[in-house]
This record gives C-alpha cells, structure tokens and sequence, in this order.
C-alpha cells in the first residue's frame, strides 16, 4: 500500500526504481525494501506502456565505406536557435566532411527558403570543393524538403540519412 501510494500519486508519477527507493527510504524502512520496490516498479503495467514508446528499435547498422576523396560524403545539419546577430541570421548551417572532418559554418536565417538554402551551399561550399557523391543529412525540413532532393539528385548527388533517422 505504502509503494502504490508513492508510485502513482499525481505529485510523485511513475518513477523509476533509483528515484522510487530514494523517496521511500526517507520516510519508511522495512526488510528487502530494496528488493520489494524494483520488483513493484517492474510490475508496474503503466511504467512499461510509457517506456515502450521510448524503445523503438533501430535498423540494421549500415556503415559508410571507406573513402577515397575529400569532400566525396558530406554531413549537413543546423545548429538552430541563436540570438539574434548583427546580420540577424540565428541559424548556422555546418557542411562537414566526412574524409578531413574539415567543416564549414555557415550563418543562415530561420526565415530562408529551401532554395535558399541550397544557393548558399552552392555559394559556399560547391563553388570550392564540387557537387558531393553522397549527403548525410538529419530529418531537418530545409534539408529534406522536395525541392532540396530533386535539385541535386539532378546533379547526381545521392541523399541518406543519420542514425536518428530510422525509416
């Protein structure tokens, strides 16, 4: 009775058993306590409803083959909230390269366009190192938007995604 009062009140919610032991153990103390609250936390049908959502499986591991050239695979992501600078961009759009690690930071605004966006990588980055084989992009909108995709798979260049991106 003692455990369910402080595992499912409003103030207290569905803890986990480190955090569950922890605030039982400042007001009460019995024989295998330890032991009686993992087991209480671990039958707990609501705690495993919730944590499943968390537990999606990932794919299969598929590793990027080694490469030959600089600039061949390239990583694209934002580095996204700033406050506002002189040139009111609050966005930084960082282009790495997978062989060198060598990066470029870009300063963009929140409110461009996905053409915009892509004239700024061509602008800055395409100008000096050419169209890459092969873009390793997060689940960004700007970047996965339908006229980002169309523009450079005509220019040959092949899209995949990171590891949070399991679809």
């Amino acid at each position: 009775m003692i455990l369910r009062e402080f595992h499912v009140k409003p103030y207290s919610g569905h803890l986990s058993y480190q955090k569950k032991l922890t605030i039982v153990k400042r007001l009460y103390y019995w024989p295998n306590l330890k032991s009686n609250v993992a087991e209480f936390v671990a039958r707990c049908f609501e705690c495993h409803l919730a944590k499943e959502m968390c537990k999606l499986r990932g794919g299969l591991l598929q590793p990027i083959a080694i490469l030959e050239w600089k600039w061949e695979v390239i990583l694209m992501d934002f580095i996204i909230r700033f406050p506002k600078i002189v040139r009111q961009h609050d966005f930084i759009m960082v282009i790495t390269d997978m062989l060198t690690k060598f990066a470029h930071f870009i300063p963009i605004n929140y409110t461009f366009l996905d053409s915009d966006v892509a004239q700024i990588f061509i602008r800055d980055v395409g100008r000096l190192h050419g169209g890459p084989n092969n873009i390793v992009l997060d689940m960004d909108a700007k970047l996965t938007s339908k006229f980002w995709k169309e523009s450079f798979t005509a220019l040959g260049t092949n899209f995949s995604f990171n590891t949070a991106y399991h679809s």
